[in-house]
């Protein structure tokens, strides 16, 4: 995969019906579209779950034309075949992949329990720090949840440099009543006071994290 089509496609999962929708077909579970692009060149394209693979040739003599993958080569002709080349492969993400950062179990059913409790979506509104959102109440825009990922050593008690999912609700009681260092720490990057950080990659009880959402959303009022 070049590096191109790994940057437009970070934390994004194909979706088979709107591939199909917008003129993919599919072959023994891969999903091929051929397009055309400037200069008579044909785009061609295959779509796995694990993999994106393109390939650019003339339309009439067939060859492969690989220029707009070096980013040594310039000039008119390449730099309008590399811009041709990065807007179609934005437009099909845009239309055919869905957003997934937070891909853990528990983040998955967080997710699901909030747009099927309170009909709410993960809001990006940081293009700098794109593996954060959040959830705010519709009546007052007001947050009560954010979803982040942080370094594992960034939670007292835990060690280690790997990612993790976390969530941050506000609370209703003193926060040491909630925090076990273990599951729940004191809030990261919010007010302590109030606030806690709940490890979603943990074997916590997904019906007690749903509960602490519910007092969180039920605050944000």
């Amino acid at each position: 995969m070049d590096k191109y089509i790994h940057e437009i496609f970070k934390n994004k999962v194909m979706n088979k019906d709107k591939l199909l929708s917008f003129g993919f077909f599919e072959d023994n579970n891969i999903f091929h579209l051929q397009t055309p692009l400037i200069y008579d060149f044909i785009l061609s394209i295959d779509i796995t779950p694990e993999n994106i693979k393109t390939t650019l040739y003339d339309k009439d003599t067939k060859d492969e034309y690989t220029l707009h993958l070096n980013d040594n080569f310039v000039g008119n002709y390449v730099g309008e075949i590399r811009t041709a080349y990065h807007e179609m492969l934005s437009k099909i993400c845009d239309s055919c992949f869905d957003k997934v950062v937070f891909k853990s179990d528990n983040a998955q059913k967080v997710i699901k329990y909030i747009k099927q409790k309170y009909n709410d979506e993960l809001e990006f509104l940081w293009e700098k720090f794109d593996d954060n959102a959040i959830c705010r109440r519709k009546d007052n825009k007001k947050w009560y949840i954010a979803f982040m990922k942080v370094k594992k050593c960034k939670l007292e008690s835990l060690q280690g440099e790997s990612m993790v999912e976390i969530i941050d609700v506000r609370v209703d009681r003193d926060v040491s009543f909630y925090i076990d260092n273990k599951h729940i720490f004191a809030g990261y990057h919010m007010n302590k006071k109030n606030w806690i950080t709940i490890l979603l990659e943990s074997d916590i009880d997904i019906d007690e994290v749903y509960k602490l959402i519910d007092i969180s959303y039920t605050l944000a009022k």
